[in-house]
């Protein structure tokens, strides 16, 4: 029997024990001994359960057994989970965890730790919750040169852009509403101002490329600030509204790594992908375009990577480190280039059309059609820019009074 252990016995936690115990005949076609959960490690007591006689308070009564083979890692946050990963590591006891916090700041390092003491370190459910892509990454797609990932990664987000969309409901009325299902935590900051999103893509960023892509170089921006009007001036060019974590390669080697909203057009994999659902798209030079789709939080999709991962570490796999402490070379935000849709008054219209002309003195903006009159009864207007750096449009549009702007894909 291969006896693990889990720190922390919240949701994810106590969805791992469970599981382990309701699929234990499908473990066992990997692992054919079975995984058993000898010790859970909470500050808590948990009477009533059936775990409740597992429950230790601890870390060395754990690190010190030797039946121990993985730790389950699914406290959340920074410390003590380093700490503690790290301890278990010096042990030779493999890790996995559902930490993105902790994998995006010191992922190299508990890595290189687990190397150097003969131990795995994993963290499937960091990224996407339910959907394998870090796997894939690491092992169907380790020959390919990967160039761009694009990713819906964040739950909360997008069912709250979903709602937006569908119902013409406004972002505090949703944001409520979300908390108040359990979607969006009472403190929804790291979820709607982008930092959940930026994390993810950073980890996605550093495993693509086996260079460490800081969440603290990478521009972040949220959905705090998207309206009705946007959704009607998106609706109206076949567009849909989705906070994206991108990663692209530059002809310089350099990459751009940014999350952000973004208007996606009908026809690419991740327009249709809606609700709590996340949606990761990639590009390899030789296998072309793949897309991961699945349930990208929750109790039972979240246990289900970590127990992957659980198996993995069973079998020996884990040892060889994703990326090193090298720092990915970022490209200037400021020069990345796309087309951008911004949303102003009537009455600063003209000036804006004027502070777009070319050399030639044309007119570079279009128009966005109003069919529902939505930025009518707002007095506003939708122009949609060519392609041109985000510094330009930043000098182009430093008089004007901006109600909205946001990057088209």
């Amino acid at each position: 029997m291969v006896e693990i252990a889990i720190l922390g016995f919240g949701t994810v936690g106590s969805g791992v024990a469970e599981l382990i115990d309701k699929n234990q005949d499908k473990i066992r076609r990997a692992v054919p001994e079975g995984v058993h959960v000898k010790y859970i490690l909470d500050i808590r007591e948990f009477p009533g359960s059936p775990y409740a006689d597992r429950v230790v308070h601890d870390l060395d009564q754990i690190v010190s057994d030797p039946q121990i083979q993985v730790i389950c890692e699914t406290m959340g946050g920074k410390e003590p989970a380093y700490s503690f990963s790290k301890k278990a590591l010096e042990h030779g006891i493999s890790v996995c965890t559902s930490n993105k916090e902790l994998v995006e700041a010191y992922g190299s390092d508990l890595m290189e730790t687990a190397r150097a003491n003969g131990a795995g370190y994993l963290f499937e459910a960091s990224v996407g919750g339910g959907i394998p892509i870090l796997r894939p990454l690491r092992t169907s797609l380790a020959q390919e040169e990967i160039t761009e990932v694009l990713g819906i990664l964040n739950g909360t987000t997008n069912y709250i852009l979903t709602r937006m969309e569908r119902n013409g409901e406004a972002f505090d009325a949703v944001l409520a509403d979300a908390q108040a299902n359990g979607y969006a935590e009472r403190n929804p900051a790291a979820d709607i101002e982008g930092h959940d999103c930026a994390r993810k893509i950073a980890i996605l960023a550093s495993l693509i490329t086996g260079k460490k892509a800081d969440y603290d170089r990478i521009p972040c921006e949220g959905i705090t600030g998207i309206t009705a009007a946007d959704f009607a001036a998106a609706s109206a060019l076949g567009y849909a509204i989705k906070l994206l974590g991108a990663a692209k390669k530059e002809e310089s080697g350099s990459w751009s790594v940014r999350t952000a909203p973004f208007l996606v057009p009908e026809g690419h994999p991740l327009y249709p992908v809606s609700d709590v659902f996340n949606g990761i798209w990639l590009h390899g030079n030789m296998v072309d375009d793949l897309m991961f789709y699945g349930r990208g939080a929750g109790k039972d999709a979240t246990a289900s990577a970590v127990v992957a991962d659980v198996i993995e570490l069973a079998q020996g796999g884990g040892k060889a480190p994703a990326w090193t402490e090298e720092k990915l070379p970022l490209s200037d935000g400021a020069s990345q280039k796309s087309r951008f849709l911004m949303r102003l008054s009537r009455a600063e219209e003209e000036a804006a059309r004027l502070s777009f002309e070319n050399s030639a003195g044309e007119d570079t903006l279009t128009a966005v059609p109003d069919p529902d009159g939505i930025l009518a009864a707002a007095n506003e207007t939708a122009l949609l820019t060519g392609i041109i750096s985000e510094r330009e449009f930043e000098d182009r549009t430093a008089g004007l009074q901006l109600h909205g702007r946001i990057r088209v894909l």
